[in-house]
């Protein structure tokens, strides 16, 4: 099953999110197949990150939750709010069922 992972920086993590992109970044990689699609959310201006998301396929809701905390963002306290919710890729999906 897929899920979306949002999420929001706390307000002032620049300096901690640059910190800790390297190890997010390896995370990430380390991932394989069951990483589907990430990057980040940027300000207004399209200048700043101001959190990530993450498209990923888990076995359900805990091992999702499992993944995003295991995130070194999120061990470092760079997010203060993370959103997790099942998703059905449709459009754009070559394998999906009409």
């Amino acid at each position: 099953m897929l899920f979306v992972v949002s999420c929001t920086d706390k307000a002032n993590s620049g300096p901690l999110r640059a910190q800790n992109r390297e190890a997010h970044l390896a995370y990430l990689a380390s991932q394989g197949d069951r990483l589907k699609a990430a990057g980040p959310y940027l300000n207004t201006a399209g200048t700043a990150p101001t959190g990530s998301l993450l498209i990923i396929e888990a076995e359900d809701i805990d091992a999702a939750r499992k993944f995003s905390e295991a995130d070194p963002y999120a061990v470092a306290g760079v997010f203060g709010q993370v959103d997790i919710r099942p998703w059905r890729w449709l459009i754009g999906n070559p394998e999906a069922e009409s």
